[in-house]
């Protein structure tokens, strides 16, 4: 019994079942995908007991599972296209997850160029194009009118919807995010790209619910699943539109700040120095505490060290610092709503800044991103 709950441990994770690592990336299950998967079964099953009237019923609720299942693949894929992206461009990758509507991709940092955005966001739909030729090839291949047929056929519908649907120009759709990526581009803005985007979601969800009108009015056969379909995605569209635009609000960086306004000049110091001598020296300035060996301890975090000053001055800086870690390292190039980002993400009190090839030039603290953004002066 211990092995095995140690085994649930590794295969249940943040709400779902762990499928496996993708260039270390985790991919997850969600419990709502079994929710979904059942429904699809309930829904397809008497389309195929029609289409192939020659199996049974339970021959054809297996077929319906069996569609699930690549339904499910297919969408993996179109996922792992952004994953793949997202990583041969540098941004990391938290996890990979499938869910009730479809999937998600969690990328910890936001692009910070417009060409990056619309790449990650481009790459999904074109896997689930190129999926759909795939079977679109086979399904002239098969013979007509077998279950083989049935599903390369339906295999092949399903990513050509995934495919044009996620197209649409409306966030958060992969095409809301070429759209957000195209406009950032010509404006210089993200913020533009955002509210385009955000547009764009309203006049998708506009067009759902008229096709779903529509088919009530023209009493067309399948009204009421093209109604709770549509209200369905529209009310996804929209709600993920709002959800996107509130993070863009919550990591804009006013126009009229100078991110380098807010960087102190930094010092470096070696890491057995005094840590009494460390805060006097650093008079407000940041401090990278070195090794004799030259390999850098962390960052002096001065509410530590003046704790520690109080009971022993005479203690190693060392004992007060911050460790440096990739999460903690920014860019002086890195535009500022990314910075802003990674300040709001990681707990952490302070961030080195580097140059381009590597070497300290500065130090951000949080408490001065914070000030400065509520409207008061950095100290």
């Amino acid at each position: 019994m211990a092995t095995t709950a140690r085994h649930g441990r590794g295969l249940f994770r943040d709400g779902g079942l762990l499928l496996g690592r993708v260039a270390g990336v985790p991919v997850l299950l969600s419990v709502s995908w079994w929710i979904g998967a059942v429904l699809i079964v309930l829904l397809y099953t008497p389309l195929v007991s029609r289409l192939v009237p020659e199996i049974d019923l339970w021959t054809s609720a297996f077929v319906a599972a069996v569609f699930t299942v690549l339904l499910a693949a297919s969408v993996l894929l179109h996922e792992l296209g952004h994953c793949v992206t997202a990583l041969r461009l540098g941004l990391p990758v938290q996890r990979v997850r499938l869910y009730l509507l479809g999937g998600l991709t969690e990328i910890t940092r936001t692009p910070p160029r417009p060409r990056q955005e619309g790449l990650i966001a481009g790459a999904g739909p074109a896997v689930s194009l190129a999926l759909a030729a795939l079977f679109g090839l086979c399904w002239l291949l098969v013979t007509p009118g077998g279950v083989v047929w049935l599903l390369v056929a339906q295999t092949c519908v399903a990513n050509l919807a995934v495919g044009v649907f996620n197209l649409l120009p409306g966030l958060p759709l992969d095409g809301g995010r070429m759209l957000r990526a195209a406009t950032w581009a010509t404006t210089g803005k993200r913020t533009s790209g955002t509210t385009a985007g955000v547009i764009g979601a309203a006049a998708v969800a506009v067009a759902l619910i008229v096709w779903a009108l529509s088919g009530m009015i023209n009493d067309a056969q399948d009204q009421w699943l093209r109604l709770g379909v549509c209200v369905l995605m529209a009310w996804f569209v929209v709600a993920g539109a709002g959800a996107e635009h509130a993070a863009e609000q919550r990591t804009r960086w006013p126009d009229d700040l100078e991110l380098s306004e807010l960087i102190r000049p930094v010092l470096q110091l070696p890491a057995e120095s005094p840590v009494a001598d460390a805060l006097l020296a650093a008079a407000g300035r940041g401090v990278v505490l070195v090794r004799a060996d030259g390999i850098a301890v962390g960052l002096l975090d001065q509410h530590a060290a003046e704790r520690l000053a109080t009971r022993a001055p005479h203690e190693p800086a060392e004992r007060a610092a911050e460790p440096v870690g990739p999460e903690t390292i920014v860019l002086d190039t890195d535009p500022a709503d990314s910075v802003l980002e990674r300040v709001q993400t990681v707990l952490a009190w302070q961030f080195l800044v580097v140059d381009a090839e590597g070497r300290p030039s500065g130090v951000l603290r949080r408490e001065d991103v914070r000030r400065a953004l509520s409207g008061g002066d950095r100290d």
